[in-house]
């Protein structure tokens, strides 16, 4: 079955199901500790995952596993709370699928949230960044097999991951908050296991600032069905061999709530500015 086919099969169950009327403008993917952003919307509607046509189940710590629809910072909004991972044990080209459904449901502009392990010694955990540009370690593609060319072209450019214009209206914003994001390139590696110090050490010399194991291919399939990107990277842990502690998911999260106020004030700012 073509793409275009499985996402009109999603569609029409889903509108059978809340309506969603206006159709959402921004599409938000909430990573690892982030999801409690779906609690502040209003006129909420919840679908989990299990009730849509070919979405996956999300067995990941700390994601929902539901579609949220509602209002945000002025703006009809649904969100992924909680996404998929090839390290779940899914093909990157099944991961994406809620990329392109939110694309059908009239989604313009895209924000890609995660959870990441800091590169740049510059950074701390806490910080939230900019995703400039990407860096793809699992050497994967979720394009990879026939292209649905409805749905996008068989090469779509690469040159760009970030609206530039969006982020510069954010950043203006949040200047006048007394606030800034710093802005880095992510480096997707499959997981689950943490990387080694040798891998940090060897993506640091590549220009990597962050490190994760999502979002690359949901950047890409944003870029093939030509929606406006943004991303943004909490900065959760230092890598592998920056700090002498071990690297656990317990710390993922526990720095992800410490940070739930800034980064909402955030993402508000970006929604708004879409």
């Amino acid at each position: 079955m073509k793409l275009s086919q499985k996402l009109e099969e999603s569609f029409n169950r889903v509108k059978e199901m809340c309506g969603f009327e206006p159709a959402p403008e921004v599409g938000l993917i909430l990573g690892s500790g982030l999801g409690y952003l779906a609690d502040e919307f209003e006129d909420k509607v919840i679908v989990p995952y299990s009730e849509i046509p070919h979405f996956l189940t999300s067995t990941a710590i700390g994601h929902a596993g539901n579609l949220v629809f509602g209002k945000y910072a002025g703006k009809n909004v649904v969100t992924m709370q909680g996404r998929f991972h090839a390290y779940e044990g899914y093909d990157l080209k099944e991961t994406v699928y809620p990329i392109y459904f939110m694309k059908r449901l009239g989604v313009k502009g895209i924000l890609l949230t995660n959870a990441s392990g800091g590169v740049n010694t510059d950074y701390k955990a806490g910080d939230l960044v900019a995703i400039e540009d990407v860096i793809n370690m699992a050497f994967k593609n979720p394009l990879i097999g026939s292209n649905d060319e409805s749905v996008g072209v068989r090469f779509p450019d690469m040159s760009s991951v970030l609206d530039e214009e969006w982020f510069e209206r954010v950043q203006k914003s949040l200047k006048e908050k007394g606030k800034e994001l710093k802005r880095g390139t992510y480096v997707f590696c499959l997981g689950p296991s943490y990387e080694t110090p040798a891998e940090i050490r060897a993506f640091r010399s590549l220009g990597g600032d962050l490190v994760g194991m999502s979002t690359v291919p949901e950047i890409i399939a944003a870029r093939h069905s030509n929606m406006r990107i943004f991303g943004i990277s909490c900065v959760t842990n230092m890598a592998a061999g920056v700090l002498p502690q071990k690297l656990t998911h317990h710390e993922v999260m526990e720095t992800a709530n410490r940070v739930k106020s800034t980064f909402a004030k955030v993402v508000q700012v970006v929604v708004e500015n879409v």
